[in-house]
């Protein structure tokens, strides 16, 4: 059964094809210069009964005009011996279907994984060899953190991707604290990241983190969306004004008992979402209020 941590990398790069692009560079090699990238059917069975299915798969359509190349990318968690048949599998079908060169891009959170996967995959005996493999991978060491909110503001899926592939470094919660007032506000892409990390100490810091945000996706039942429910039985202002305060705490802003009333008391909705908007830049809680 597929993990939502594994599903959720490829959620981002079908959602955004175009990342394959900024990504490809990280693993040693040039992306050409393109004017399209095109999901295509994952479903690689033949007429027999023996179910082959690649986890992404695109049809880039190059500046040249040239028929362009097929990229399949699959998502690895732990070496396995198995995967360089099926991979092998992938690029010769891929090949004889739609007559596209084919390119693997394996994706690994691990560095023990990302250092098996890149190791090329040789088919035949020691006095001939039939067919080569040479897979690409994108792992911790080439995709880097991003801990910069301005930086990650530019490219909310690229630093959505970093985050799950470096899912397993020692100072994730530190990544998630740096990024969360980038990523809260777009609830799609703070979605997969809680449905890309690890049951955990990270996942429940992301919940805890997001859990002031409002659900883009209902029905997904996300905590955003379990918030969002709690919130709107209690009260539409009451939530607003909780979250102003709990955004300020876990900011490290000190919130003295007559802010705390006075937000408290408020029951105008427009004016409470522009105490939140402030509660996520202000120094000090007063500066709530502005010049009102």
């Amino acid at each position: 059964m597929v993990s939502s941590q594994h599903d959720a990398v490829h959620r981002i790069f079908r959602e955004e094809p175009d990342l394959l692009a900024r990504l490809v560079p990280e693993t040693g090699v040039r992306f050409p210069e393109y004017s399209s990238i095109e999901p295509l059917d994952t479903d690689l069975t033949e007429i027999w009964p023996l179910e082959r299915r690649v986890d992404s798969f695109f049809r880039v359509r190059t500046a040249d005009d040239e028929g362009g190349f097929l990229l399949a990318v699959e998502s690895q968690s732990k070496p396995d011996p198995d995967k360089h048949n099926s991979w092998a599998y992938y690029l010769a079908h891929m090949y004889a279907k739609y007559r596209l060169p084919p390119i693997l891009l394996v994706v690994c959170r691990d560095k023990k994984t990302a250092e098996w996967a890149r190791d090329p995959i040789r088919i035949g005996r020691s006095f001939h060899t039939s067919m080569e493999v040479f897979p690409l991978v994108l792992g911790p060491i080439g995709v880097r953190p991003i801990t910069d909110p301005e930086e990650a503001a530019k490219d909310l899926a690229l630093t959505t991707f970093s985050i799950l592939i470096n899912a397993k470094d020692p100072g994730i919660l530190a990544i998630l604290d740096a990024v969360a007032p980038v990523l809260g506000p777009n609830a799609d892409w703070a979605e997969y990241i809680e449905a890309g990390l690890d049951e955990g100490p990270s996942r429940d810091h992301w919940r805890e983190l997001m859990a002031v945000y409002t659900p883009n996706f209902p029905g997904l039942g996300s905590v955003m969306e379990e918030t969002w429910r709690e919130v709107h039985a209690d009260g539409e202002a009451k939530g607003e004004a909780k979250a102003i305060l709990r955004v300020l705490r876990r900011r490290g802003v000190e919130v003295s008992e007559s802010v705390q009333e006075r937000v408290m008391a408020c029951v105008d909705l427009e004016l409470l979402e522009t105490w939140l908007d402030r509660s996520l830049v202000v120094e000090n809680a007063d500066e709530l209020f502005g010049e009102e």
